[in-house]
């Protein structure tokens, strides 16, 4: 089936409900929240009459964002429809009042290790879920606004770290569509990499102790007693995901950091060498370049280090 038919075979379906919830994963980052409420706000233009909600816990340091509706006025046995924006399994999935949707659909731009839906987009060539949302709304006619713009674009920016990873000339295409629209590029841009003054402590605390291996491989290994000491929660920690890969020596880096109930969150990146594979091992997946794993133990720790490290022999 082409992109152009499965695209109009969702949209028949957007068209069937009068009631469509919107979700995206757990933890969200800039391109989850940018995906799902700017098509919550594109669905809205183009069906006022229908009720669409963004659904999920309201994630703080994403808040200048957006915020997400309140559905308790939601009646959980009517027919309804969910669609899961940039979410690859279906644990991750926040919310979960799509269990009784009477339809689901996936939109996303992982690797689709997990097929679900009853219908899905997944295009992993694709810079993010954003860029697809954006994509979608162009092909099928559907008005964007200042407001849905700036969600994707942010989501774009969010996904491609600011464009310095994850493009294609595809992804400019549709960046400079949405930069058309009334909303402070600049602006965006500076809140998008601004953090405060307790993450940058905890920046400096990173480089201090980041272990590198002769290979290239570096990671850092937060407890939470270090979160503790510089107030910091696990959220915050995005700030720091990517600040090894600015050193020219470092070719793949893993953060771990640990969980309140003791298991570490793994974020693992890499310049040029496919890193998804460990994740897969170790309760994760994600891009080639870009994953998220979990880790039980500290001997799981030493055992994901030991694969980075084997990863670039």
């Amino acid at each position: 089936m082409s992109n152009k038919e499965i695209m109009q075979d969702i949209l028949e379906k957007i068209q069937q409900y009068s009631t469509i919830l919107i979700h995206r994963h757990l933890n969200p980052d800039p391109d989850a929240i940018g995906s799902q409420v700017g098509l919550r706000e594109i669905l809205r233009e183009k069906f006022p009459e229908k009720t669409i909600l963004a659904v999920g816990y309201d994630e703080p340091t994403l808040s200048h964002l957006a915020l997400m509706d309140e559905d308790s006025h939601f009646q959980p046995n009517a027919n309804f429809l969910s669609i899961i924006c940039d979410t690859a399994n279906i644990p991750r999935i926040d919310n979960k009042a799509y269990e009784n949707a009477d339809c689901l659909i996936k939109i996303d731009h992982h690797p689709n290790d997990n097929a679900y839906g009853d219908l899905s987009f997944v295009e992993p060539q694709r810079s993010s879920t954003s860029e697809i949302i954006t994509y979608f709304a162009l092909e099928m006619g559907l008005t964007l606004t200042d407001s849905s713009a700036q969600l994707l674009y942010s989501g774009i920016l969010g996904d491609t770290g600011r464009f310095l990873f994850s493009t294609s000339p595809d992804t400019f295409l549709i960046a400079s569509h949405l930069a058309k629209y009334n909303f402070d590029r600049p602006a965006l841009s500076r809140e998008l990499s601004s953090f405060d003054e307790k993450v940058a402590r905890l920046q400096g605390y990173v480089y201090e102790n980041l272990e590198i291996s002769k290979q290239g491989a570096a990671r850092i290994i937060l407890t939470q007693e270090i979160l503790k000491k510089y107030g910091v929660q696990d959220s915050e920690t995005h700030s720091i995901v990517n600040i090894a890969g600015n050193i020219r020596t470092v070719e793949s880096w893993a953060v771990f950091v640990e969980q309140l109930d003791g298991h570490f969150r793994v974020r693992m990146r890499s310049k040029s060498i496919p890193i998804n594979q460990i994740a897969k091992k170790h309760d994760g997946g994600g891009h080639i370049f870009a994953s998220g794993a979990n880790s039980y133990s500290a001997e799981e720790n030493e055992q994901i280090w030991q694969e980075f490290n084997d990863n670039l022999k």
